[in-house]
């Protein structure tokens, strides 16, 4: 008998044993497991941790495309889920399943929900987090989008190119911090050319911010080394020391894929299409109409 019948059967009997089990995994594989239960429970290679404070609404369901919707609660400790974790944005995105399991025989439960964590609150030492169904991903947009520029992202499977390719990345340590490190002084990454890292990635590597992930904005050379400026402030302040991956960026232009990248055969995007221009031209009487510019 499976697990989920050996469940249904337990409820029929009508004396059950019942209790919810979470499971939470980041991004970096960090998974750690909850339960109301009054003792600790342990399958699927995860042991849920009782007296967690974690309580989840009713899940709402349906046999449509509508995103289930619920919420988790929970308290906030320095073995779980902590506010600093929180605010730096580690848990941001991670992966979720909720069972309905057999306290008294862990081997007899049912998969209630599987999704991710969405926009998460915190407040006096509790968090609040909105979970997303698995439908979620359905609204986001599909399919070519004509336009100018390139529309695949920089190293992905469209793109094809290799980051990790010489000339493409490269560590530098931090020796300055300005901004609650939005902006950062950098030694090393020497032979890239100015601005070769715009619109790429900064990675920390250790640190306070360690493992976390930014936008570059700008990036200029500067003696001794480069100044780099994000698009935002870390969630972890960097200090003097850090160690940083940088990722070569690109600004989306078919010139920047063929100097920069020699990647001109990926380039997903039409630089002939028309532009506003086009769409404003009107009809005239007089002039050379050969379909120039109406600017002479």
């Amino acid at each position: 008998m499976s697990g989920v019948d050996a469940l249904q059967a337990h409820l029929d009997s009508g004396a059950t044993t019942l209790a919810r089990a979470w499971a939470l995994a980041r991004g970096d594989g960090l998974v750690l497991g909850f339960t109301d239960h009054d003792r600790d429970l342990e399958f699927e290679g995860v042991r849920f941790r009782a007296r967690s404070g974690m309580t989840a609404g009713a899940l709402a369901e349906g046999t449509g495309l509508a995103v289930d919707n619920s919420e988790a609660v929970g308290a906030l400790s320095d073995a779980g889920l902590t506010e600093a974790d929180i605010a730096a944005g580690r848990w941001d995105g991670a992966g979720l399943r909720v069972w309905l399991v057999n306290w008294a025989d862990p081997a007899v439960r049912r998969l209630l929900f599987r999704g991710s964590l969405g926009e998460i609150a915190r407040a006096g030492g509790a968090f609040r987090a909105e979970l997303r169904g698995l439908a979620e991903a359905l609204g986001q947009p599909q399919g070519r989008v004509f336009q100018s520029a390139c529309s695949a992202v920089l190293g992905d499977a469209a793109c094809g190119v290799d980051l990790a390719a010489p000339g493409y990345v490269a560590e530098a340590a931090v020796t300055g911090v300005d901004d609650g490190g939005r902006v950062l002084h950098l030694a090393g990454a020497a032979g890239f050319d100015d601005r070769w890292f715009e619109a790429g990635r900064a990675v920390w590597l250790s640190g306070a911010a360690a493992g976390l992930a930014g936008v570059v904005r700008a990036d200029r050379l500067e003696p001794g080394g480069r100044r780099l400026e994000l698009w935002q402030r870390p969630g972890a302040v960097p200090s003097a020391g850090d160690l940083l991956r940088l990722q070569a960026g690109c600004d989306k232009r078919p010139e920047t894929c063929r100097l920069k990248f020699a990647n001109m055969l990926n380039f997903r995007g039409f630089p002939d299409i028309p532009g506003e221009d086009w769409l404003m031209a009107h009809p005239r009487q007089g002039g050379l109409n050969d379909g120039g510019s109406l600017k002479r």
